[in-house]
């Protein structure tokens, strides 16, 4: 055998592609012509090119190997290789790995959906179970997602050839230089559909109403998304579907005001109420229960019904009802209330009332100054 091709590249008899192909690019930065253009140096450029040639392909490596010539003594001394055959890792070499190649699926995964879903505060506390209605792409059943009508096909490209690219060379500083882009008549697929699906349009999906029934957790709140793997989108081509997002809207409650996994209410009462003490009927989100107001409740007491909140989202337990007290003055008094009134003041010693004054209270900066000030 004339030449030792594993000798020229610099690497052993077994060693992998990877390592032939990282040897002819160390080898190409260096001795490539327009780097060096000593003729001596363009020789041996010829050299490992045509070395590279052989051992980067398996039937012409294989052929080699068992003593024969893949050459036929047509390619060896062809410059690139026997116009432009390893010209991508040539360029490798210089500019770092080439990208992708090849056509690009038809078939992508689809986009995530969201919904909006509103729900009442009972169901957002203990919660329970939603059917939905969502309008979103689904296989186009004509086709099966194939995009071609019944009873055809995809057929390969016959501008690219089913590579899904084009080439075009160009000169530059270094020579001639062959560029890709996507195939103009096929875009990028390698394939064309003559005949495209009449439903579908060729896209492979079609959008439908389904019914979904969702479950929701109890102590859910506005804002909380709810995740159904593969109820979104159909991809094109029939693809793997994105996810469904529900997101939560709580309707606001008549009574109750949600704060966190507790509920709050007010109630009104009568200062006689609030002085000799009463039971308020509440429909809570458990039923009817009364609320005990003490004798001396005050105007802004709140009074704690535990464990008559929202339930916890994550844990066990729920959280409490406050039931905040508003003591109502009466506005209007006949003569009969009013000589009531004037009696019990007298009695409590209360007709002339001086009342119990205390400082406001102070802001930030005032607290600060007394605070370095030592007060």
């Amino acid at each position: 055998m004339a030449t030792d091709y594993y000798a020229v590249l610099g690497v052993q008899r077994d060693a992998s592609q990877d390592e032939i192909k990282k040897a002819f690019r160390r080898l190409a930065r260096e001795l490539h012509p327009d780097v060096n253009p000593d003729p001596k140096t363009q020789e041996r450029f010829k050299e490992i090119n045509t070395a590279y040639e052989v051992l980067s392909d398996p039937q012409k490596k294989q052929m080699y190997d068992l003593g024969g010539d893949p050459m036929g003594g047509a390619g060896r001394g062809g410059g690139f290789g026997g116009g432009f055959g390893n010209f991508s890792d040539i360029m490798d070499a210089f500019f770092g790995a080439a990208s992708q190649r090849g056509p690009r699926s038809r078939t992508r995964r689809g986009q995530d959906a969201m919904i909006r879903l509103d729900i009442e505060l009972d169901e957002a506390a203990f919660g329970t179970t939603k059917d939905i209605q969502v309008d979103t792409a689904v296989v186009c059943t004509t086709c099966s997602g194939e995009g071609a009508a019944p009873g055809t096909s995809a057929q390969t490209c016959d501008m690219c050839r089913g590579r899904g690219e084009v080439s075009q060379v160009t000169r530059s500083f270094l020579g001639q230089v062959m560029t890709s882009r996507p195939c103009p008549q096929c875009q990028g697929f390698g394939t064309v559909v003559p005949t495209p699906c009449p439903e579908c349009a060729g896209d492979g999906r079609v959008r439908s109403r389904r019914n979904l029934t969702v479950k929701i957790p109890a102590g859910v709140d506005n804002g909380t998304r709810i995740q159904l793997a593969g109820e979104g989108e159909v991809g094109p081509g029939g693809g793997p579907a994105g996810d469904l997002y529900v997101e939560i809207h709580e309707v606001p409650h008549p009574v109750f005001q949600r704060r966190g996994d507790d509920l709050h209410c007010t109630v009104t009462i009568p200062m006689t109420a609030a002085a000799l003490g009463t039971k308020v009927p509440l429909e809570t989100l458990d039923g009817m229960e009364e609320v005990d107001i003490r004798p001396g409740t005050q105007s802004g007491q709140s009074i704690p019904l535990h464990q008559r909140g929202v339930t916890h989202l994550r844990g066990g337990g729920r959280g409490d009802l406050i039931v905040h007290v508003e003591v109502q003055t009466p506005s209007k008094l006949d003569p009969e209330q009013e000589e009531l009134l004037r009696r019990l003041a007298k009695l409590r010693g209360e007709e002339r009332p001086t009342g119990q004054f205390q400082p406001g209270q102070q802001g930030l900066f005032s607290r600060l100054k007394d605070a370095f000030n030592g007060r």
